[in-house]
């Protein structure tokens, strides 16, 4: 029973494993997490947008209500922003301070993927989890920008682990941690926290009998513990910000708009959920490409889904068996299992696992489907990911310990009448290794192909000149981008180019080797250690999108030739230059001023009687023009036609052009 049973479950590798295991993983983080802090800066839109939120906390002391560009910003919860504003009065306010809770996010999932699966299935599968963890691409691509669902997901899956080792070990005070952390991921990411925990809990303990032990959850003193975090920021939240006016609908007016209860739990809750939220500023994925994307958040690991579904299947009718605690079975069974250590850890250890599985399961289900009915976007599935990776890598740590033990076995007695069941489950993860290998193979080919067409073109440092901008997705998906790249695009990224063609010709094809000659965790080994140095180049290819991605420079040019009395003008919304106002807001000391600028999330904080004049009409632009202060005016590729109508050629002076974005002033520059 490969899913429930563990040949070597009762074996305590050596503390020379468990130390260079974490060596091994803390090399990997330091190299593919910590040193990603340093670059590329802060990238417009959501990243600069919400690293302006925690400025102003950082700079005003104000705790409670988030602004962005001076206007308030109401539809997230404070910690992430706490965090970072924290980090700010440390640090100083960069994209190291900014990108820091999330890099530290995910080494406490794979922490907390260690602690459990050695638990529940071993040493080995402890390992391939934490390194499923730090080497899977979703983890890694959303964590280039500051969102907060790798902290969310860090608080989730602590609250679960102190759930079920709280009932194994029947120790209280993993239930007042469960219920802190609960109330920590609520101010991380709303209502959805509890839901997702109660969603999985509940089944688990039903199906497991111990519901009946509802008590030592410490319902009553925990939500008790709950609210004391949870409920201060929203009340205080929803006293300052109250309704204004006489708001009718969902849609806000100038004077006219609901207050911070409505805004948040209906709209930004119920509303988005329903796909009724307003102002519609979200997409949501085609049925197909959500779930079939999970194979590219959760690769090279999930290569492995087959070969765990498949084992999960065959071993289905012991789904149940060991989940109640008076369910199991039959004495012979567990006095087979003696010699390995007393038959009580054993069967203890034996319900866990079957515990883990199945609360582990339940939620990532739960989050899966939750999101496949919502709008969604790429990264919301975060939280289904670790539990996803767990599941998997233990799987594949059970096949590979099986199969070395019919191994011994036919070595020491000859045969083993469980050889036929074990060799079809290791022939699945071949086949796994094997599709690695091709597939390595493949997108190696197609990396030397774009080097050989850039061969001859020198290195251009602006890659959005070589690009395609076909605006996949209207660039609303956070791969957008790749779609972009052409042939010439690869004179910029050589470098990243050939190390991701190197580690993926090598890599798999000697995991592949290894995994031949039966060296299974250096081979399961060498595929995280392949995904990590493709996410190495991947970070360095991602940094030189920069031109693309970020408007740094164009901050920088005004930092060096603007005064602080100049005026900053955005024609279009904030999250176009979002960068810009983050790099020089304590320049100027004042909001920028927006053309266009209502049209997403400033849209309701914009409609507050007290927020600063900042929204301009074209009138007003064409008007202010070369009059009164010096003007910079910013707009990307899509809006620069429209100035250039507006103002004329003759009253624009061009200041900088990187990538799709352009810089003008209204007068020369001395």
């Amino acid at each position: 029973m490969p899913m429930i049973e563990t040949a070597h479950s009762a074996a305590r590798p050596s503390k020379s494993f468990l130390f260079s295991s974490w060596v091994l993983l803390l090399v990997l983080f330091a190299a593919v997490y910590l040193a990603a802090l340093f670059s590329p800066p802060l990238l417009d839109d959501v990243d600069a947008g919400h690293a302006q939120a925690a400025a102003h906390m950082a700079e005003t002391g104000d705790l409670v209500t988030l602004k962005i560009n001076g206007i308030r910003y109401l539809e997230k919860p404070p910690l992430p922003y706490w965090l970072v504003a924290g980090l700010y009065r440390v640090f100083g306010q960069n994209a190291f301070a900014t990108h820091l809770p999330n890099t530290l996010a995910v080494l406490g999932c794979a922490w907390l993927a260690w602690l459990w699966c050695r638990r529940a299935w071993g040493d080995r599968a402890a390992l391939y989890a934490a390194l499923g963890t730090l080497t899977a691409c979703g983890p890694f691509l959303f964590t280039r920008f500051y969102i907060p669902e790798a902290l969310l997901s860090f608080l989730l899956l602590l609250a679960l682990y102190c759930l079920i080792t709280g009932l194994e070990s029947r120790r209280p005070g993993r239930f007042y941690l469960m219920w802190a952390a609960l109330a920590l991921a609520t101010l991380t990411k709303g209502l959805i926290a509890p839901v997702f925990f109660i969603a999985a809990a509940v089944p688990t303990l039903l199906l497991s009998g111990q519901w009946r032990r509802w008590r030592q959850l410490k319902p009553f003193s925990g939500v008790l513990l709950y609210l004391a975090i949870a409920a201060p920021w929203h009340i205080l939240a929803g006293l300052r910000n109250p309704d204004q006016g006489h708001p009718v609908g969902n849609i806000p007016h100038p004077g006219n708009v609901h207050g911070f209860w409505y805004f948040y739990f209906l709209n930004e809750h119920v509303f988005r959920f329903l796909g009724t939220r307003f102002p519609h500023d979200y997409n949501r994925l085609p049925v197909a490409y959500y779930w079939l994307l999970h194979l590219v958040w959760l690769f090279p690991w999930s290569l492995f889904f087959p070969a765990a579904a498949i084992v999960a299947w065959k071993t289905r009718h012991t789904w149940l068996q060991h989940l109640r605690r008076d369910a199991g079975q039959t004495v012979d069974f567990y006095l087979d299992h003696a010699v390995r250590e007393d038959v009580a850890s054993y069967v203890f250890r034996l319900k866990f696992r079957i515990r883990s599985a199945w609360l582990l399961g339940i939620f990532a289900a739960f989050t899966l489907l939750f999101f496949s009915l919502s709008t969604n976007q790429e990264y919301y599935t975060w939280p289904a990911w670790v539990p996803l990776i767990m599941l998997t890598t233990a799987m594949l740590a059970v096949i590979e310990e099986n199969w070395e033990s019919v191994r011994l076995s036919k070595a020491n007695h000859g045969s083993s009448k469980t050889v036929a069941p074990i060799t079809r489950s290791r022939l699945w993860v071949l086949n796994a290794h094997i599709l690695f290998t091709v597939v390595g193979a493949g997108v190696a080919a197609a990396l030397i192909l774009g080097l050989w067409e850039s061969r001859d073109l020198p290195y251009v440092s602006d890659i959005g000149t070589l690009l395609a901008h076909r605006a996949v997705g209207d660039y609303s998906l956070s791969m957008s981008h790749f779609f972009d790249l052409t042939g010439p695009s690869f004179a910029a990224l050589r470098l990243p180019a050939i190390i991701a063609a190197v580690a993926l010709l090598l890599g798999p094809a000697t995991g592949l080797g290894l995994r031949l000659i039966h060296r299974n965790i250096a081979a399961t080994v060498s595929i995280g250690l392949t995904s990590a140095v493709f996410l190495i180049a991947a970070h360095i290819a991602f940094a030189r999108f920069e031109p693309m991605l970020s408007s740094k420079q164009l901050a920088d040019t005004i930092l060096q030739q603007a005064t602080p009395a100049d005026d900053l003008i955005i024609f279009g919304d904030q999250s176009d230059a979002s960068s810009v106002i983050f790099y020089t807001h304590r320049f100027f000391g004042r909001p920028a001023l927006l053309v266009h600028g209502t049209g997403s999330s400033l849209l309701w904080g914009s409609c507050y009687p007290d927020a600063p004049k900042i929204f301009w009409t074209e009138d007003q632009l064409t008007s202010q023009w070369g009059h009164g202060t010096r003007h910079w005016l910013f707009a990307q590729d899509t809006n620069r036609s429209k100035v250039q109508q507006l103002l004329g050629p003759e009253r624009l002076i061009p200041v900088q052009t990187i990538a799709d974005k352009t810089l003008w002033t209204d007068r020369p520059l001395p």
